[in-house]
């Protein structure tokens, strides 16, 4: 059941008056029918805001796209007709860039174009295989039920990326934050130490002596240090960008990694398993399907993988064949193609074969998770606990001395 929400309209009465107000609905089609029960014909009807909102004036994400495509999708089942779901959908919207994209779709749809030629004047936003899904809905006269389609797949798609994501940005966050620190401590803590310990009299430890060396060192250059990570890291950047070469061996390398290798070929194999499973499904030829699915591998091992399949298959043979020569696709899935192919339910076995993937993301991810936290506090620990061991070490041994 659809969550609830407060909406603010602005319309006018029986009489013609202008009035606002809120009102609580699940979505904004259903707060205008709710008002017109009343006798109000809403003008505008509008989410209502909770408290600051800090994308508001954000780019258009992927997440966006996949909203409005859910959006899009619940709108046309309920036979509200295509452009006014776009009016309904764009007054609903926070962001006034997505807000401007979606009434520039409705422009062009409304002056003729279709959907799908209205779409493709925005590539940065919908990408080759969303439009060609949008056109065969267009085509085939199943557009609310292409649209149920790609919102299912782009919003599986987004939860896939965003726990690959998340396995990787959670220790190097945790790891930076502790570089931080540790800075920190050596620039600002540690030559305050130091000056206690010039009034010893007394030869430091040696551990001591070299978290000052370091210190003092730290202190002269950090500068450069900051910059030449920036430089290499921008450099990395700029180097992954412009070679192909440089990206293929990347993507090579990440596969074999230990864990979270395995997190990056599963991901790969569900997205390829889920982006079939749509194309297929919506009547996409095998050969064209597989070009798409080859652009949203993800990795170029996996698209060089499928274009070879694409290949074989162009040629007479059997998905399943052509899958299993390639040596980069488990035996689980080569057998569900097989399957598929023989009982004519192709899209269905990939479909069980993506959401099975992708519960193993999930849990590779979870394990990851719960595996990089006790290691990442022996870094910490060794760290940070490091430098506080060499600055108390000499007042230990003072300690001691003064104790005998």
């Amino acid at each position: 059941m659809a969550e609830s929400a407060t909406f603010v309209w602005e319309g006018t009465d029986r009489q013609g008056r202008k009035t606002k107000g809120e009102i609580t609905s699940s979505n904004p089609a259903i707060a205008k029918a709710e008002l017109r029960k009343q006798g109000i014909v809403a003008t505008r009807v509008k989410k209502k805001s909770n408290g600051l909102n800090f994308n508001i004036g954000g780019g258009v994400t992927p997440a966006d796209i996949s909203l409005f495509t859910r959006q899009m999708a619940t709108m046309m089942r309920a036979g509200v007709p295509l452009v006014q779901s776009f009016e309904i959908v764009a007054d609903g919207v926070d962001k006034p860039k997505l807000r401007t994209l979606i009434n520039a779709i409705r422009t062009d749809v409304s002056g003729g174009n279709s959907f799908a030629s209205a779409i493709r004047r925005h590539p940065a936003h919908f990408d080759d295989l969303f439009c060609n899904l949008v056109d065969a809905g267009e085509q085939s006269g199943s557009l609310e039920t292409m649209l149920d389609r790609i919102a299912t797949y782009k919003e599986k798609t987004e939860a896939l990326k965003a726990k690959v994501k998340k396995a990787m940005t959670y220790p190097a966050a945790v790891m930076v934050v502790a570089l931080i620190v540790s800075g920190i401590l050596l620039i600002k803590v540690v030559p305050q130490f130091e000056q206690v310990f010039a009034g010893f009299g007394a030869e430091l430890p040696a551990f001591t002596q070299m978290v000052i060396r370091f210190s003092e060192w730290t202190q002269e250059y950090w500068f450069l240090v900051v910059a030449g990570v920036a430089g290499a890291g921008f450099a990395f950047m700029q180097a992954r960008r412009r070679s192909e070469a440089l990206r293929n061996l990347i993507d090579r390398v990440s596969l074999h990694i230990p864990v979270m290798g395995n997190i990056i070929e599963k991901s790969a194999i569900a997205r390829f398993a889920r982006t079939l499973s749509t194309t297929f499904a919506a009547g996409v030829p095998l050969v064209d399907a597989l070009n798409a699915v080859a652009g949203a591998a993800g990795n170029s091992v996996y698209h060089a993988a499928i274009l070879k399949v694409r290949d074989d298959v162009s040629t007479g043979q059997q998905l399943h064949f052509s899958m299993r020569a390639t040596g980069v696709f488990p035996n689980m899935v080569i057998q569900m193609v097989a399957i598929g192919e023989e009982s004519g339910a192709l899209d269905s076995m990939l479909e069980k074969s993506a959401t099975h993937y992708e519960t193993m993301v999930d849990d590779l991810v979870d394990n990851l998770t719960a595996l990089m936290e006790p290691m990442i506090m022996s870094v910490l620990g060794v760290l940070i606990g490091g430098l506080i061991i060499a600055m108390y070490l000499p007042i230990f041994q003072l300690g001691a001395v003064v104790g005998g």
